[in-house]
């Protein structure tokens, strides 16, 4: 049987699986298995196959660091850091016009940088910001469009698990996917802020000002917050200052984490099995579509189809801009489907080889990968983070949520031109400090 129509009726598999609700690991796995025991005409071999890369990633030493962070996510949202943040964002910046709603973007940034997950950081924010932005008659679209909008933020601001798939799945630096989102997540920040400027601009009272807070406040919520200031110090100075490696950081940040909850008066035997548990959840899920991945793109490379789909595009001789601009659409709509894990790693054995054919940086499409996939999370119909915030405050109806979110959406496609148009954002930090070099 020809190669390719193998690779074109086993993703045809994948997805009937998948649409099927079987789980997207297992539904990759039995398409890679498959295919690559009729492609070679030896399921033994196959098998071997399958046992040999569920070896590799439960032996990894890069992987191991995803519980760690998840770890360090999850207690430090049992400590309560996420309302330490958001009080000292308030502080500073709440009696602007629209304050509490920029607040929310600054606070979601702070916690992205301690938590690494997006559906987390709008989840979290949805019970720390909703209920105050409501009570100061914020106006409802501005309010949960902010929670969903910044809740992207999580999986940009380093640390971010995507991004060590990323960087582990494509064989790139950690330490350069790291440095390389950190001008990408300052700009998401402040577009973001100015989509609110000019929300609340034409609609005031979508968005009132609160009163101003006193210089004593802001001291007491600055000293209120220093578990994250020290946590986010511990992690990202230690990776960035040599001092730690990412695997080392992901421990220490973890068990100060840990420390953090134990001694902050939120410690209980409930709270302890619940992050425990969505750890090893989240965990085993992760690594079932890591296992997964990597049998469907053993097939996948051994077939030849992403030589022969670079070829092909190489021949239509279409400029690489429009090559992208494909992608981007892509991507926004698998974002708006998909898991955010499962939407890259299903991908990446046919893009990865695309891009790289077609002579782009690898650190640089992994962010704007990375960023096109956060898009789709706020994008209509589905967008995850809007199901997230609707489900956990469904007195918004879904439509307002919606409605809410299109200034960032806007925002977002200057950011994503930005980045497109202009790679010396992604790549100038890990140039600058030795992590990569152009490819």
């Amino acid at each position: 049987m020809d190669p390719i129509l193998i690779v074109v009726l086993g993703l045809v598999g994948m997805f009937a699986l998948i649409a099927l609700h079987v789980p997207v690991g297992v539904a990759m796995a039995a398409t890679g298995l498959i295919c690559f025991g009729l492609l070679e005409g030896d399921m033994g071999l196959a098998f071997s196959i399958l046992k040999t890369e569920a070896t590799s990633a439960l032996s990894s030493l890069e992987l191991a660091v995803i519980p760690l962070f998840l770890l360090m996510g999850g207690f430090a949202t049992a400590s309560g850091m996420s309302t330490d943040i958001y009080r000292l964002a308030q502080a500073f910046i709440g009696h602007f016009r629209g304050g509490l709603a920029l607040a929310t973007i600054g606070a979601c940034a702070g916690f992205g940088a301690v938590s690494g997950s997006s559906i987390a950081t709008a989840a979290t924010m949805t019970r720390v910001a909703l209920p105050e932005m409501l009570r100061r008659r914020y106006g409802a679209q501005l309010a949960t469009g902010a929670i969903a909008g910044g809740g992207s933020l999580g999986m940009l601001i380093p640390p971010s698990i995507l991004m060590v798939l990323y960087a582990v799945l494509t064989e790139q630096s950690v330490l350069a996917m790291f440095a390389g989102a950190i001008l990408p997540g300052l700009l998401t920040v402040a577009v973001y802020m100015v989509a609110i400027a000019v929300y609340v601009r034409i609609n005031p009272e979508a968005g009132p000002a609160a009163e101003r807070t006193a210089w004593r406040q802001r001291a007491t919520a600055t000293r209120q917050s220093w578990r994250v200031v020290a946590l986010a110090f511990a992690v990202s100075g230690g990776i960035y200052g040599g001092v730690f490696t990412v695997s080392e950081a992901a421990a220490v940040g973890a068990a100060l984490a840990f420390l953090f909850y134990l001694f902050g008066g939120h410690t209980s035997a409930k709270t302890l099995t619940e992050v425990l548990g969505d750890t090893a959840g989240t965990t085993g899920m992760i690594f079932l579509i890591i296992i997964g991945a990597s049998t469907m793109s053993y097939f996948v490379t051994i077939s030849g189809a992403p030589g022969e789909l670079v070829g092909w595009i190489q021949a239509q001789n279409l400029p690489g801009i429009v090559v992208i601009g494909i992608l981007a659409v892509m991507f926004i709509i698998l974002g708006s489907v998909f898991d955010t894990t499962a939407g890259m790693v299903i991908t990446l054995p046919f893009v990865y080889p695309l891009i790289i054919g077609l002579g782009y940086d690898p650190i640089w499409w992994g962010l704007v990968m990375i960023v096109l996939i956060e898009v789709g999370m706020i994008t209509p119909p589905i967008g995850l983070n809007v199901f997230v915030l609707h489900g956990m405050a469904p007195q918004v109806p879904l439509g307002t949520i919606f409605r809410g979110i299109v200034p960032f959406l806007l925002a977002d496609l200057c950011r994503l031109a930005l980045l497109i148009l202009f790679p010396q954002i992604v790549l100038w930090l890990p140039t600058a400090l030795g992590f990569t070099s152009y490819f």
